[in-house]
Parts: C-alpha cells; sequence; structure tokens
C-alpha cells in the first residue's frame, strides 16, 4: 500500500480539480489513482508521438507546435491553449516593463527634480508599452496564413473564427461554473476558487518531469513552455473525464430512482415482487429522504474513459468493406 502511495503523487491535486469540474464529494483513492493512471499514459502518448515529429524533422528536441499539432483537430482546446500562452507571453513582458521601468525611476526622478520635462501620462513611451504588452496571437507552421512571407495586418475590431469559436466555449464553461457555484455559500465559493489553481506543474517541475517519464519516453530536455503547456492539458484531461463521468453516475442515479426498490427485490427473491403492480416515479409527501449523494466511484471513471476512446463514426466508415484493421492506439482527449 505504500508503494501505491508513492506511485501516485497527485491525489491531493485531483481531488481539487474534480471539485472545480463539478464533484463536490470525497472520491476515494481508487478512484483517483484510475484518474492519475489515465492521466499519466496520455502524457507519455503525447510525448511519444512528440518525440516521432520531432525526429521526422531531423531535431532530437521536441518543441511547442509539436504539442499543439497532436490536438489540431480540436479547435476549442488549441484556442484555449493559444490563449493561455498568448497571455502568459503578455504577463511575461509585463513583468519585464516593470523590471525596466523600476530600473529607470531615479533617473526620472532626478529630472523632474532638475526642472526637465518629464515623459507625460498617455505619452509614447506608455503607447509603447502598451503595444508590447498587448495579447499576441499564436502562429502555427501547419496554417494557410504562415504559407506566405507576407501578412496581413490585423484590426483591433476585427475576429475571426476561431476567436468566435473560442468565445462561444468559453461562455459554456461560464455558464457551467455559474451553475455549479450559484448555491455555494461563501467558504465554499473560496475553496472552490483556491482549487482552480491547482496543478500537475505550477511548483513541482521535478516531480512531474520523473511522473512523466522525461528521460525515458523522450531524450530531449523539457522547455519551462512546454512543461506548462501538459499542465494545462492535465487540468483539461481530468476536468473531461470528471464531467463525462458525472454524467455517467447522473443517468445511473435516475435509472435506479426511477426502478424503485423492484431490483433490489428480484436480486434478493429472484423474482418479481407480486405486490407491485407499478412502480414508484416520485417521493411521496411522507416517504423516507432519500440516500445523500454519493461521489463518483472508479467504475464511472473507467465508463468514462471507454467513451472518450471510442472512434468517431466518420472514422470507422471510412474502414467498411476493407480489410484493414481499425486503430487501435490510445486516443487523445
Amino acid at each position: 500500500m505504500a508503494d501505491n502511495n508513492k506511485q501516485h503523487k497527485y491525489r491531493q491535486e485531483i481531488q481539487q480539480m474534480m471539485y472545480v469540474s463539478g464533484e463536490t464529494g470525497e472520491p476515494s483513492v481508487e478512484t483517483t489513482a484510475m484518474i492519475e493512471e489515465i492521466v499519466r499514459q496520455q502524457v507519455i502518448e503525447m510525448l511519444r508521438n512528440c518525440t516521432e515529429l520531432a525526429v521526422r524533422r531531423g531535431s532530437r528536441s521536441i518543441t511547442i507546435n509539436d504539442l499543439i499539432f497532436l490536438i489540431r483537430d480540436d479547435a476549442p482546446k488549441v484556442s484555449r491553449l493559444r490563449t493561455f500562452l498568448s497571455w502568459k507571453d503578455v504577463r511575461k513582458s509585463a513583468k519585464d516593463s516593470d523590471d525596466k521601468n523600476a530600473d529607470g525611476a531615479d533617473i526620472g526622478v532626478a529630472d523632474d527634480a532638475g526642472g526637465g520635462g518629464g515623459v507625460m501620462p498617455g505619452g509614447p513611451a506608455v503607447e509603447e508599452a502598451a503595444k508590447k504588452n498587448k495579447k499576441a496571437k499564436v502562429k502555427l507552421p501547419w496554417e494557410p496564413s504562415s504559407y506566405y512571407s507576407q501578412e496581413v495586418p490585423e484590426r483591433d475590431d476585427e475576429e475571426d473564427e476561431e476567436e468566435e469559436e473560442m468565445n462561444h466555449i468559453t461562455l459554456q464553461r461560464l455558464r457551467k461554473a455559474d451553475e455549479r457555484t450559484k448555491a455555494m455559500t461563501r467558504e465554499e465559493y473560496v475553496t472552490w476558487s483556491e482549487y482552480r489553481q491547482a496543478s500537475f506543474t505550477y511548483r513541482k517541475g521535478k516531480r512531474f518531469r520523473e511522473w512523466a517519464g522525461f528521460g525515458i519516453v523522450t531524450d530531449s530536455k523539457p522547455s519551462d513552455d512546454i512543461v506548462d503547456i501538459l499542465g494545462f492539458l492535465t487540468f483539461e484531461m481530468v476536468q473531461t473525464l470528471t464531467e463525462e463521468a458525472l454524467k455517467i453516475k447522473e443517468q445511473e442515479d435516475l435509472w435506479k430512482e426511477r426502478s424503485g426498490g423492484e431490483d433490489l427485490y428480484k436480486e434478493r427473491n429472484g423474482g418479481e415482487n407480486p405486490g407491485t403492480k407499478k412502480r414508484k416515479l416520485t417521493q411521496g409527501l411522507f416517504d423516507p429522504p432519500s440516500e445523500g449523494k454519493t461521489p463518483v466511484e472508479s467504475r464511472h471513471i473507467q465508463e468514462a474513459f471507454r467513451r472518450l476512446q471510442a472512434r468517431p463514426k466518420k472514422s470507422r466508415a471510412m474502414l467498411n468493406g476493407t480489410n484493414l484493421q481499425q486503430r487501435t492506439s490510445l486516443r487523445l482527449f
């Protein structure tokens, strides 16, 4: 049991991510261990595929584009990832400009004391800093715009289809978050807000590199950007698994509620109860209260993973009438 606990290093982080995703109960150790193993398999598969892409380019080191290329078919996730990278670059640029401003603060004070003309608020220096700190769009080499040497200037009031789709997905996520938090108390909401910062990688770089198999799966030394991207994607994986498992559990609870105690009677006595001719669908005024909400179990996670691994009908239909075997490799989600 001790070796098993050493192997699974992210129980607390997974619990927090599941809480943010809608699981308010406390999942078992078996459930969190299964989620961690699934996520680890996904990360190892991504690193293996990225290494193969790097070898095709004649390089030994993987890049950001290799990771994004693996999820290129999931447009909403790519959009969220590009936004994440853009704001990360903005924060880095803002921090660098603040450091430069702090270094030149003494010079500016001396100029003002000497009666010289200082930089007016809103002047060219401020506008230049604002342009540097503006969110830059992450460009990908397989996009049509990268085929040409000249770029079309972007307008501030123009939004492409990708941004519109990203905004739509963002609104859906905000709506789900609002539904999850509208009935929370102040203390619960503070906890929920803190748990949103849960990460596999933030201030855990060394632990994550050992856990993901860097140096075994891939020989290249990962950059900080690659580790941050994997941290972003692992959170998305846990969230996707949890949301799918909650849907499965909700369907199961609804079926149990509609079937009532009839199935329990059949299971114990091996036959149908002659005294019940009609199933009880609703709870009466004087009926005892139903059982409290139970957390997601490992079987729900397993079924959610099975559904997420199912191939689209389009890819299956393309192989009909052929002798080609369907791909059985791990599908990334």
